[in-house]
């Protein structure tokens, strides 16, 4: 929980379950933080990290971190939702209705501010959140690890 007044939580949820294509959620990490740390308001955020997030983990991350904004990096399956884990590592969907109903509940608790989905084939859930979240970005078609980590 962020206790900074005026500091904004950036929340980092990272999947790559272990018989998907690798990707190189490290690098992408590692890009949002030196940016920040570059940036003149850079001290104006706080980032958290969660990795090899499994569905259930993103309902407790956003309540016990409360952040303003949410970063998931990973991959997408266009309608089928995003890709997390399970306990076993491997791959399980989040479906856009799920994501949609995850993210009213916390619209209603007025903390996340923006929500960005670096993932492919993103684009329907984006569009599922955006009913609850003022600023929601997607991906409408694949995106090549280079893209998704200068993004």
């Amino acid at each position: 929980m962020s206790t900074n007044t005026g500091v904004k939580t950036i929340l980092i949820l990272a999947a790559n379950p272990l018989s998907t294509s690798r990707l190189r959620l490290d690098q992408e990490v590692r890009e949002i933080e030196e940016g920040l740390q570059r940036a003149p308001q850079g001290g104006q955020f706080r980032l958290v990290q969660k990795w090899a997030v499994r569905s259930r983990d993103l309902y407790r991350a956003i309540l016990e971190h409360q952040p303003q904004i949410v970063h998931f990096c990973g991959h997408g399956e266009a309608s089928d939702g995003i890709v997390l884990e399970d306990d076993n590592g491997q791959p399980t969907l989040v479906e856009k209705e799920a994501l949609s109903k995850l993210f009213k509940l916390f619209a209603v608790k007025g903390g996340v501010e923006c929500v960005v989905l670096n993932a492919c084939y993103s684009q329907l859930q984006a569009e599922a959140i955006s009913q609850y979240i003022k600023h929601v970005i997607g991906m409408n078609h694949s995106i090549g690890d280079r893209a998704a980590i200068a993004l």
